[in-house]
């Protein structure tokens, strides 16, 4: 099966083009994932209908062992669904194999952990960089340029992981999510693991993505003030989105 792909317009644009109808980037319908232990049968996520349109910036809330994570897992392909369907730019996840998600998640998705998982023995720009060549266009200057600048990297380049602030290794993971433009940015936790500084830093950096780019982004938190950065706030328990609100 041939992966299709969309052409994503800014988030401005979008918004502008009142009469035109424009797909959703992501949808879940009758969402499920279901663990098992021993016969046990352990429901994570509980028939979750979601949408996310080009250019949003989504919040996914709630607490420990609500499906959020699961949610985000499913939605990147990185764990199957158990019941019900799952589009990523128009691609149904159901119907790809394992090569076919693997190049979706290559072209269409960036992830950024909690933990940063950087590479130990690379500095700040063989970390960014390894995501162009493993992407197979190679090294683009002008977009490795334009990304360091935006995320405030310039002077952090030759610097390894072990010489760098939490912060800075976030942004470098970000930098690494975003340099091959994805359609998706799905972040799961993204200041878990920073001091309240320099989580600030990484929502702000976040948000300008958002609004300067257009970048769709879904991120997962457990904090109210670091879902305040995005443009929308969905709230899970047990399993279920249980409301849609706008953030202030």
């Amino acid at each position: 099966m041939t992966i299709t792909s969309t052409i994503r317009p800014p988030a401005e644009e979008l918004l502008a083009r009142r009469n035109l109808k424009v797909d959703p980037i992501v949808v879940t319908e009758n969402l499920w994932k279901l663990y098992y232990a021993g016969k046990l049968e352990v429901p994570a996520l509980r028939g979750v209908n979601f949408k996310v349109m080009p250019g949003e910036f989504v919040s996914v809330m709630g607490p420990s062992g609500c499906g959020k994570s699961s949610l985000l897992y499913v939605l990147g392909g990185l764990a199957k669904a158990s019941r019900g369907r799952v589009l990523v730019d128009g691609n149904d996840l159901a119907a790809l194999g394992d090569a076919e998600r693997t190049k979706l998640r290559r072209y269409k998705i960036g992830f950024v952990f909690q933990r940063f998982n950087l590479l130990p023995t690379l500095d700040a720009r063989g970390n960014i960089a390894i995501a162009q060549h493993i992407h197979g266009d190679g090294f683009d200057p002008h977009r490795f340029e334009v990304i360091t600048k935006l995320l405030g990297l310039t002077e952090r380049l030759k610097h390894r992981p072990s010489e760098m602030s939490g912060g800075e290794q976030q942004r470098v993971a970000i930098a690494r999510a975003i340099i091959n433009e994805p359609k998706l940015i799905l972040a799961d936790e993204p200041t878990g693991n920073l001091d309240t500084q320099n989580s600030e830093i990484v929502l702000s950096m976040l948000s300008q993505l958002h609004k300067d780019l257009g970048q769709t982004i879904v991120m997962i938190t457990h904090n109210p003030e670091a879902a305040a950065y995005s443009s929308r706030v969905v709230h899970m328990r047990d399993g279920v989105i249980v409301d849609g609100a706008t953030a202030n």
